[in-house]
């Protein structure tokens, strides 16, 4: 798909139970130099105070905003998870590019336009991510963990990006071969049929990086150094489970559904496991507690996603 004019933008927000986080993630949204045409909200919370609050959120943004962006509010507690939200709003999205955001990111104030004048520059791109502001370089020893144990297609090639934001701020869009659920874009038509992994329950462990592990072999998936946001990643509905068991849970999931094939992935996974255990004895050593052991037995057995 060519873009020959300015393409519309529908905004697809998965939340639970953070009202204030997604009225300030709503309240970036609205202060966009680009407008979206679409905004919806998949609200699986118990009570509508999110759904209040994003609605005085609407009423109070410029006139812009009221005359060009139709909200979606679906309020379903229900629904089990981040994956099949994001499906639910999916089936009803209508823009060219579907942008989709977690409810605890706070966007500069020129994203969407950065992330549209990247599809306008380079035609041959299928998605776009923005760059996350403020996330810190992790300490020698876990980089140097990662270095030895996260080898082949479990290296993580965004993180160095993410650390790089100010020696960055004007570069070239860089390619990647997968995004962050925090916020990712893609073209519509290439999307339209797709669809996250509803095997997935809760946090929905690994459903971004399948999402995009699983579309058409061409894709050319880039970050935008100039579309810029800060992801709080707040602590409401969060796991309370040891870190461990997340890591581990994604490790097999994504291991298991898209690089199961082939001696060296085998050997790559194997490693990784090797290296998550070696974590887990370190810290029930230090601990003196069999609780990241625990943690880590955990995420090898438990393949539903839901890391609560």
């Amino acid at each position: 798909m060519v873009l020959c004019k300015l393409p519309s933008l529908s905004v697809i927000i998965p939340t639970k139970n953070r009202p204030s986080d997604l009225e300030l993630t709503v309240q970036s949204l609205f202060q966009q130099t680009l407008a979206p045409r679409q905004l919806i909200i998949v609200d699986q919370s118990y009570t509508d105070e999110s759904r209040q609050r994003v609605e005085n959120q609407y009423t109070m943004a410029p006139s812009r905003i009221q005359e060009t962006l139709k909200l979606c509010h679906i309020w379903d507690s229900n629904i089990p998870g981040g994956a099949v939200a994001r499906n639910r709003a999916m089936e009803i999205a209508d823009g060219d590019i579907w942008v989709f955001l977690d409810d605890d990111v706070y966007l500069e104030s020129d994203f969407l336009e950065q992330i549209v004048a990247v599809y306008l520059r380079h035609p041959q791109v299928s998605g776009v991510s923005g760059m996350i502001t403020n996330y810190c370089r992790p300490s020698w020893t876990s980089r140097c963990w990662s270095w030895v144990f996260a080898r082949g297609p479990f290296h993580d090639e965004r993180q160095p990006i993410y650390w790089q934001t100010d020696a960055l701020r004007y570069a070239e869009p860089i390619p990647v071969n997968k995004f962050t659920g925090a916020c990712m874009s893609f073209l519509a038509e290439l999307i339209r049929k797709h669809r996250f992994d509803e095997n997935l329950r809760g946090l929905s462990v690994g459903e971004d990086i399948d999402f995009c592990l699983r579309l058409k072999p061409g894709k050319i998936l880039v970050i935008a150094p100039r579309a810029r946001l800060i992801h709080k990643q707040s602590p409401l509905e969060r796991s309370r489970k040891h870190w461990l068991k997340r890591e581990v849970q994604a490790a097999f999931y994504l291991y298991t559904r898209n690089w199961n094939k082939g001696v060296k992935n085998k050997l790559f996974f194997t490693w990784l496991i090797v290296g998550y255990a070696f974590l887990a004895t370190i810290a029930s050593l230090r601990r003196r507690s069999v609780e990241p052991w625990r943690a880590f037995l955990e995420g090898t057995h438990d393949r539903s996603g839901d890391v609560t």
